[in-house]
């Protein structure tokens, strides 16, 4: 409900937004984004940096803003114009990170002026010189040095080119040329000794099996490719281990995976929405700690709270909170409220015939707040058409937090396949047979869980090589 009072002293607020909060971009032409790309509190401030559709000059009205304690919005002298979706605290100068600009600790903004143009969406700590540098990562794949201090950069990759990405050069967007992966870089981390980087491109081609996603790691001397499709973010903090986290997805369901003790783990979960689907669509889902040593994983249109802690080597706990719509580039803390960024209106290029002026809010509210959204329910699985092996089993698929649960199961083999579902109800890789179900060649079958039946993790095995399908929906 509208707040009363909406004197200077109690600006008018409906159901958690401020609507003096709300940052345009002007009307262009072409119209652009204006999107909140990153937030954090430091300095006593909430500081806030947008994004724009391209790069500085396509979106005048965005730029490096701060709100402080009583909601007053200030946009800062030293702003300028971009896409910028990075934030880091570099600790050892006390100095934040967000967009191309460095604020020191009494609110004192320095740009790095090499990085303005470049799209940033990821700062993460240095490997060799972790007290002076860090590296930058831009959406067209740029792996950039950085000094805090001097401001001086090098560039260090292409990974459009070191992670075989793209056939062309990232600065070209040829997207009409048949082919031609378009590079959508969006996260980077760096914990047990490497660089862990996301690139979230996917669109049909992908659907249809292309894999021009990347999740890929740097330990100094080469880059390693994890997985060949779209991964959205990675972060982790740097004790309880120092897990590392990363959310994406393919054809059959989201993905979160978890390096463990040097190890990459996968678990998949359900999808709550085909809206996030194609990379354009998927503005920077983030994992923040958002209360104390607890993370909050906004992922395929789905929260979930998630420890940042292994135990005997293995993640769980992971339970859904709620289903949204909502494109929410970036999340925080600030002084006891969640807050939410925001894209609301977006007329990129001006394909949206309806949509006029690009804007964008914040949603402040209390992080229990959540639980009251949409019910958890979803769709996915472990296997969408995939090649399975006899008797290997498939990745754990997150059956908690669901009410009612049904398994489709089809092949496209010559005789009849045994498909066994196992169940891991501790959480921590303890698998037993819940049921074993007998799929003639051609046949469809389905079956629904008990009404109250859950468990941590569910798993299928086939008893003979096929290309198999097992779909869960969540309702």
């Amino acid at each position: 409900m509208p707040n009363p009072q909406t004197n200077q002293d109690r600006p008018l607020q409906v159901s958690g937004v401020f609507p003096h909060l709300c940052l345009t971009a002007d009307l262009g032409p072409p119209r652009s984004e204006g999107g909140t790309g990153a937030m954090v509190a430091f300095a006593g401030k909430l500081w806030i940096v947008t994004y724009v559709s391209h790069k500085r000059g396509s979106g005048a009205g965005t730029g490096l803003y701060e709100i402080d304690s009583e909601l007053r919005l200030r946009k800062r002298p030293e702003s300028v114009v971009g896409t910028y979706a990075n934030r880091f605290l570099h600790h050892p100068t006390n100095q934040l990170v967000i967009g191309p600009h460095v604020i020191d600790a009494e609110g004192g903004v320095r740009t790095f002026e090499d990085l303005v143009d470049l799209r940033l969406c990821a700062t993460m700590a240095h490997l060799e010189e972790p007290d002076r540098k860090v590296y930058f990562l831009s959406m067209e794949g740029d792996f950039i040095e950085a000094d805090v201090t001097t401001l001086a950069t090098r560039h260090l990759f292409d990974l459009t080119r070191e992670l075989a990405v793209a056939d062309l050069t990232p600065h070209e967007h040829p997207v009409q040329v048949p082919g031609y992966a378009q590079p959508h870089f969006k996260a980077g981390h760096t914990a047990q000794g490497r660089v862990v980087v996301s690139n979230n491109t996917y669109d049909e081609k992908d659907f249809a099996g292309r894999g021009a996603g990347r999740l890929a790691e740097w330990d100094g001397r080469e880059w390693r490719v994890i997985e060949r499709t779209a991964f959205v973010d990675v972060h982790g903090r740097l004790n309880f281990g120092a897990v590392v986290f990363a959310t994406g997805w393919d054809r059959a369901s989201a993905i979160l995976k978890a390096l463990v003790g040097g190890t990459w783990q996968t678990y998949r979960l359900p999808k709550a929405s085909h809206t996030f689907d194609h990379f354009w669509q998927s503005e920077w889902p983030r994992i923040r700690e958002v209360e104390h040593e607890r993370f909050l994983v906004d992922s395929h249109g789905m929260f979930y709270e998630l420890s940042p802690v292994a135990f005997a080597g293995r993640i769980f706990g992971v339970r859904p909170i709620c289903t949204h719509l909502r494109v929410i580039p970036d999340f925080c803390s600030y002084r006891g409220m969640l807050v939410l960024g925001g894209n609301q209106v977006t007329p990129t290029g001006d394909v949206g015939q309806l949509v006029a002026e690009p804007q964008a809010n914040l949603w402040f509210g209390n992080i229990d707040d959540l639980w009251r959204w949409g019910k958890p329910k979803g769709w996915g699985g472990p296997w969408w058409d995939t090649p399975v092996l006899a008797d290997v089993p498939s990745d754990p698929y997150l059956m908690t937090g669901f009410d009612h649960k049904v398994l489709h199961l089809l092949h496209d083999g010559t005789e009849a396949v045994r498909v066994t579902v196992e169940v891991d109800f501790l959480g921590n890789a303890t698998w037993r047979r819940y049921a074993e179900f007998s799929v003639e060649p051609g046949a469809y079958v389905h079956h629904e869980f008990p009404a109250g039946f859950s468990a941590h993790w569910v798993r299928v095995r086939a008893s003979h090589d096929c290309s198999a399908t097992a779909y869960l929906t969540y309702t």
